[in-house]
Parts: structure tokens; C-alpha cells; sequence
């Protein structure tokens, strides 16, 4: 049904994908004395169509990541996993969280309090406590979201009153060109906020790794690691409404 839909052979490449995917987090794992069942496999399904992303699923992935809101919106119904599979990772205005606040089961993307408000705000009229990740610019790059190193602190005591939110982490995108040099400072913050014991601030996820360096981040204390193009392959021409 699906071969016949779509292309057959990107439907075989991605069901490779995910076996090589996980064995290399297993090797990653071992090499750094891990569980590899301590590490979540991510799915990231930017403007891939539903169609692939559930062979994904079929293949044993038990997480999205989605980075726009309206695409999540569009696509949501045609997943064979739903909000307590699904996180929302990108940058997130404040005027799309109502969209999104019942079809995800975390917000990896909050960089400020005026965000984590709305989240709040959200989660409160669904009688939800939304689980969040605090994004650490670590790099300092201009062209990326997240909270300024030297700001974290004091935005966790802002979020630590908020009562419909759970901060549950970090998450980071560092530069590409010295990722290993980051991950070690996204592991030190980590460490250190750990063990400062803040209320509502549990450091029980550290999000970082994409397709490029996954294997890297689990060495540096990575437990949820996002996967796009190396599951699904380049972004180059369109299906529906979606590039792929």
C-alpha cells in the first residue's frame, strides 16, 4: 500500500536507516558505559510526509520531534503515534502554543519566561502539567534560539513558581564546527544544575545530537537524541505540502 504510494526504495532505505541508527546508540552507549535503553531515539519529521515518518514507527521508533507548529497541526491525525509520543522542538511563538499545547507530551524549546507563561497559561485550561527542556544557546550564535549561558540561573528561578509546567531538562544545538567542545559545556551546566536541588526543576533530560553527531552527544551525557535526515534523507523535492 505504501510501496505503491510512495518511492519503494526511500521506504527500504529508512527501515536501514533506523537499524543502523540504533546499533550505532548502542555502540555510542557502550563506549561511553551506558544503557543503550537509557538513550531515546528522536524521529525528527521536519517537512517529511506522515506516510514515511510511520514507517519509522513501524521500524520501532517511539518518538517525533516536530519543529513547526502548523505542520504538526496538518499532519497530526495521519501518525500511528499521537501527544504522548510527540514533542515539539522548534521555536515556538507564543500565539501557536494553544495549537499545540494537547498534541505534545514535551516543549523542548523554551529560551525565556515570557514563553514558559504562555506554556503555563495553556497547560492550565487542558489541566495539563506540560513537562519542559530550558534550549541553551550554548555557542552564543546570533542566527539561534535559546537562553544566554550566563542567563540560565536566573530564568530556572523564574520558571521554578510556574505550577502547570515541569522543567524536566536542557536542550542545545551547538555550532556544528566544535560540537564536542559544547557538549561538554551543555554536560557541565547539566551536572551543576543538577545538583543545585531547585524546586520544580528536575534534570532528568539532556537533549542534544542530530544526525551529524548523535553518537558524539552520548558520550557527553545526551539521553534524548534528534534524528532527521539521517532516518529520512535529504530534503529535495515536494510530496503534498510537505518538502521532502
Amino acid at each position: 500500500m505504501m510501496e505503491n504510494q510512495f518511492d519503494s526504495q526511500r521506504v527500504e532505505q529508512i527501515r536501514a536507516n533506523v537499524t543502523r541508527i540504533k546499533a550505532n546508540i548502542a555502540q555510542a552507549a557502550q563506549k561511553a558505559e551506558r544503557s543503550p535503553q537509557d538513550i531515546q531515539l528522536m524521529a525528527v519529521t521536519k517537512t517529511v510526509p506522515p506516510e514515511y515518518v510511520n514507517v519509522a514507527i513501524q521500524e520501532g521508533v517511539t518518538l517525533l520531534g516536530e519543529n513547526r507548529a502548523q505542520e504538526l497541526m496538518e499532519k497530526y491525525d495521519a501518525y500511528q503515534l499521537k501527544a504522548d509520543h510527540i514533542h515539539f522542538i522548534g521555536h515556538l511563538q507564543r500565539n501557536k502554543v494553544k495549537y499545540i499545547i494537547d498534541k505534545v507530551s514535551m516543549i523542548h524549546s523554551v529560551d525565556s519566561l515570557e514563553l514558559a507563561k504562555e506554556i503555563d497559561k495553556q497547560a492550565k485550561k487542558h489541566q495539563l502539567i506540560m513537562p519542559v527542556l530550558v534550549e541553551v544557546n550554548i555557542g552564543r550564535q546570533e542566527t539561534k534560539s535559546g537562553v544566554d549561558p550566563n542567563l540560565l540561573e536566573p530564568l530556572l528561578d523564574g520558571l521554578s513558581s510556574l505550577g502547570n509546567i515541569s522543567v524536566q531538562g536542557l536542550m542545545a544545538i551547538p555550532p556544528a564546527q566544535e560540537s564536542e567542545k559544547y557538549f561538554a559545556k551543555m554536560q557541565r551546566l547539566y551536572i551543576d544544575i543538577k545538583a543545585q536541588n531547585r524546586d520544580n526543576i528536575f534534570m532528568n533530560f539532556l537533549s542534544m545530537g542530530m544526525s551529524a553527531d548523535y553518537m558524539l552527544a552520548i558520550q557527553y551525557g545526551a539521553n534524548i537524541v534528534r534524528v532527521g535526515s539521517a532516518m529520512f534523507g535529504a530534503r529535495s523535492y515536494q510530496i503534498g505540502g510537505f518538502q521532502k
